[in-house]
């Protein structure tokens, strides 16, 4: 356990009350709360860790409390609602730790099934994320006012968050009720002093981009700041906001919306079409150094085909060149004399050779060339490799080459029992899919890699191809295998007209490549499908592996890989012609194999995948070290699962940097060597640098807070019995008060709220309980809340509402509540923090439509005449419109609501007001009779007693009864039409 966690858990110990902690994100929170646990004592009482949002917290918690104390047994289980109340109550009163999901707690809360006298206290973890009307603060402010003497600590790792809004942080606090905020940064003295104190070996490579990744780096960014010049002229916008810099952050969509939300309504087209163009060139900035040349060439295809008619950022003047070098990274047009080609295509097929391009070498396997012999078009492969991929291979080289000067001194070091150097390696990259990819370019190589990535880009085309032209009629059908599926562009004289463009051209050489490659595809499933040893065998995707002598002579020092030519990892390759060579890389990889087995017995593979790479070998025929991949975003605590000696963070993240230093000052005797791989100049290394001045400007900016705060004294929770009641005094009229009784107030009676248990995953339920009415949580069938025995409310935000109108559940739930309610209530409810409109102005056209919400909420209130619509600005709106209209009204009884729309055993429905006295079905089909209406239906139904004495009437007697000649005619003719008038 590191020193400043316990530096961390002692201030906590000093107050019993409890208090906010703020950490810096990457210092381990999991083990800090599972240190607390192993603290906690049975004696003490029961103590609730509210369920955090990610599941990986609490597993880390878990793995930490097993790692810390093999011998503690009770691993915290969880409370859902799936368990009994009977059991609930009997694990509240064990005194264990356990998680438990906030709904099911304040549901027990508040009908006193959890007894407060025996918990001793309320873990949060994730208290960013909490609000003055957020369920965790309903749990605090009732758990406060019942046990006064427990502690509620909370958690963040997260400090940005803790300062997005006014005073967030001094909010916070005051919803938990606690009066001490403590604070650790990374560059606290504590945590500085004993981070650096053993620091691990770091190397710092910097990559050199290609040409065309600097050239799409740089025209993205042109379009970025673009699109930020086209929104501040908006005026709408806080300008200091519209950084190129925040753009980089997942945040910076937050932090557009949160000041957009409350007039969106009032925005144009184009000013929320620039907020999705930023989204989506972030992406394709991190997409950029995250992913393949052919993989990103994909990802650009999809946007263009999906934004290109509404996208801004597509008409930018710079995008084209975004388009035009990815292209160029994957392939390159080149003409040609197409009948020369063609001779030597049919002679050497999947062989490779080399073209010149302007001023590189270009690789192409002529197997998957097509040419257009009018045009002379030829698809020439570049796909270009990340560089990443060639400095990660000698990066393994070099760590491989010192495992084994090494080998004798680590044995000798074994053998005395320290396990100072394992010989792990970790790779870190962003995600399960590059996890993937890297292992599978050191299995077989980044030619290969590249070669299957190309296959299925080409393959997409064709399976495109084909979806269109099952779409259209054939014109003219051709006998099967003409054309393009041959792997040639036809040539007919329609065509040639339509080749004069380049995009057709183009269009036209991709499919005919793909076309060659399907046929192939067969034999193509064949080579792969055999065992991995047979290197350089049979098959061009095992000849496309790098072999033969190549030196390179690269120095790791921390300075930086210097690379001069940029594209060398698509152009200098060595042909596998003699058989000498083949034979050699064969016997090297038996032997690694061999090796990597041996090394890899004593490695526990419980996380992700391990690769101990049996055939992998560099261009030099150097063996690499057995390598384990792992997925930053899966969130798990790897480094103390696998211990490694070596970290190659493939992908740079603040959190996992943190990780490791925060592993080594655990583990001060092990040796640790870390390498990280930037690119050059490129964004990559700016969003770095740019989170760690984030978040110490986060943290400045809550020190400065925490300096000036002003806590109440009352903030412990200690007077809170008293609060609840004095929102509902001051609503009161001093006037109204002062005519009785010469002032003296009469004893108000408590409001009650009957609330379906459903309803505590929003936070209206929270604001009703501050407005000082009582809220009791039942299961209803029918309505949400229910307000007196005759109002019942079924609540929509408008989210639901539109949901609700698609699926037809609205219009169930609205015949039910006017069945058993009087006045039934449909509360459409909007977001404080968003604009209090339905719809833009621009969305509603002027033809009524029937797919239109308006349309259908007219539709609703015609056919339900009783249903009342309220509208409501936000959830204290709603809280002040639910008082309103109890203000005359009886409290509703919770056992009769419980029992309103569900049938006894003997199938009748209590509560029916109309099954009663009336035949439901008769009634419903009497109000769908033509010239029948809602005004005259009762009148009808009180003069006859049947539809077979209704359909006996004659025309006077109804006209009596409906009120209208008219009406009565076309009842009547309805009656009396024969069958074959009515088709």
């Amino acid at each position: 356990m590191v020193q400043f966690h316990e530096h961390i858990i002692t201030e906590l110990l000093e107050d019993s009350n409890g208090g906010l902690v703020v950490l810096s994100s990457g210092l381990s929170l999991s083990k800090l709360v599972s240190s607390l646990l192993l603290l906690h004592s049975s004696s003490q009482g029961t103590l609730l860790i509210l369920s955090p949002s990610s599941a990986s917290l609490k597993s880390k918690i878990n793995f930490h409390l097993k790692t810390l104390n093999p011998q503690f047994n009770q691993i915290p289980a969880e409370i859902t609602a799936d368990l009994a109340a009977h059991h609930r109550h009997a694990l509240y009163t064990s005194g264990n730790a356990f998680f438990i999901t906030p709904r099911i707690l304040v549901v027990d809360l508040l009908t006193n099934k959890l007894p407060t006298s025996k918990i001793a206290g309320i873990f949060i973890l994730s208290a960013h994320s909490l609000s003055e009307t957020s369920t965790e603060a309903f749990i605090v402010r009732i758990f406060r006012s019942l046990n006064r003497g427990a502690y509620v600590r909370a958690f963040s790792d997260r400090p940005h968050a803790m300062v997005s809004g006014f005073a967030k942080a001094e909010r916070t606090m005051k919803c938990l009720h606690v009066r001490r905020l403590h604070l650790w940064p990374r560059f606290q003295v504590y945590v500085s002093q004993e981070l650096e104190r053993d620091p691990p070996e770091v190397v710092d490579i910097r990559v050199p981009m290609s040409k065309y990744m600097v050239g799409i780096q740089k025209a993205i960014v042109e379009v970025m700041d673009a699109c930020l010049k086209e929104m501040r002229k908006t005026n709408k916008v806080d300008v200091e906001d519209l950084t190129l810099e925040n753009g980089l952050f997942k945040s910076f969509d937050e932090i557009v919306r949160r000041q957009l939300d409350p007039i969106w309504h009032t925005l144009g087209k184009k000013t929320k079409q620039l907020v999705s163009d930023l989204k989506t060139l972030r992406k394709l900035l991190d997409y950029l150094v995250r992913y393949d040349a052919v993989t990103y060439l994909k990802y650009l295809d999809t946007l263009r085909v999906s934004e290109s008619f509404r996208s801004v950022w597509i008409f930018a003047e710079a995008s084209y060149k975004i388009f035009d070098y990815a292209k160029k990274r994957v392939f390159h047009l080149v003409r040609l004399d197409g009948v020369k080609f063609n001779e030597s295509s049919k002679g050497v097929k999947n062989k490779k050779r080399k073209t010149k391009g302007d001023d590189k070498n270009i690789e192409e396997v002529d197997g998957t060339s097509s040419s257009s012999s009018n045009a002379g078009l030829i698809l020439e492969e570049v796909l270009e490799e990340a560089p990443k991929w060639k400095v990660l291979r000698e990066v393994l080289e070099e760590v491989e080459e010192e495992r084994q000067k090494q080998g004798m001194l680590r044995e000798e070091v074994l053998a005395e029992g320290e396990d100072t150097d394992n010989g792990i390696v970790l790779v870190a990259c962003k995600d399960e899919r590059s996890c993937l990819q890297l292992e599978e370019f050191i299995m077989n190589g980044p030619k290969k890699v590249m070669h299957e990535e190309w296959k299925k880009y080409l393959l997409n085309k064709v399976q495109l191809r084909d979806i269109v032209h099952k779409k259209k009629k054939p014109k003219d059908p051709k006998p099967k295998g003409f054309g393009i599926l041959d792997g040639v562009t036809p040539i007919t004289p329609a065509q040639n007209s339509e080749t004069t463009s380049i995009s057709k051209q183009e269009h036209d050489a991709l499919l005919a490549a793909a076309s060659k490659l399907k046929n192939l595809a067969q034999n193509d499933n064949v080579v792969e499908d055999t065992p991995q040893p047979d290197v350089g065998g049979q098959g061009h995707a095992k000849r496309k592996r790098k072999v033969g002598v190549r030196n390179r002579a690269a120095v790791l020092d921390g300075s930086g890989v210097q690379n001069s030519d940029k594209e060398e990892s698509t152009s200098d390759k060595i042909r596998m012609s003699d058989s000498k060579n083949k034979i050699d890389v064969d016997e090297t990889n038996a032997g690694r194999f061999c090796e990597t087995m041996k090394d890899g017995t004593s490695v526990e593979n419980i996380v992700l995948r391990r690769h101990t790479n049996p055939d992998a070998a560099a261009s030099n025929g150097k063996p690499l070290p057995p390598v384990h991949f792992y997925a930053l975003e899966s969130d798990q605590p790897i480094l103390d699962i696998l211990k490694p000696s070596i970290v190659i963070v493939y992908h740079p993240d603040m959190t996992f940097v943190r990780e490791i230093e925060v592993y080594k000052a655990e583990n001060p005797s092990k040796r640790l060597k870390v390498y990280f791989l930037f690119y050059e100049e490129s964004t990559e290394v700016q969003k770095f640098e740019a989170s760690i001045r984030r978040e110490n400007g986060a943290f400045e900016s809550l020190i400065r807070q925490k300096s000036m705060m002003m806590i109440p004294v009352d903030q412990s929770g200690h007077c809170l019995g008293s609060n609840s009641s004095l929102e509902s005094d001051l609503n009161t009229p001093q006037n109204s008060v002062t005519r009785k009784a010469g002032g003296r107030k009469e004893a108000d009676k408590e409001m009650q709220v009957i609330v379906d248990m459903r309803e505590f995953m929003s936070s209206l339920p929270n604001v009703l309980h501050q407005k000082g009415m009582r809220i009791i949580p039942v299961t209803l069938e029918v309505g949400d809340y229910i307000l007196s025995p005759l109002i019942c409310v079924e609540r929509k935000s408008i989210q639901d509402l539109f949901m609700s109108f698609t699926s037809g559940r609205l219009y169930h739930q609205v015949e039910t509540m006017v069945r058993y309610y009087r006045i039934p209530v449909l509360l459409i409810e909007f977001s404080q923090d968003k604009s209090f409109s339905f719809q833009s102005a621009s969305d509603i056209g002027d033809d009524v439509t029937p797919n239109s919400v308006i349309s259908k909420l007219s539709l609703l209130a015609l056919h339900f005449p009783r249903l009342r619509i309220i509208w409501s600005r936000s959830l204290h709106a709603t809280a002040e419109i639910f008082a309103s209209l109890k203000a005359n009204q009886d409290e509703p009884d919770e056992t009769k609501a419980i029992r309103v729309g569900v049938p006894s055993e003997e199938g009748i429905v209590e509560n029916d007001a109309r099954a009663e006295n009336y035949n439901t079905s008769a009634v419903e089909f009497l109000r769908r009779l033509p010239g029948v209406t809602d005004s005259n239906y009762r009148a009808i139904m009180d003069g006859c007693k049947s539809l077979a004495e209704l359909a006996l009437l004659p025309v006077e007697k109804l006209a009596e009864l409906m009120g209208g000649h008219k009406a009565a005619r076309t009842l009547r003719d309805f009656l009396d039409a024969k069958y074959p008038t009515l088709l």
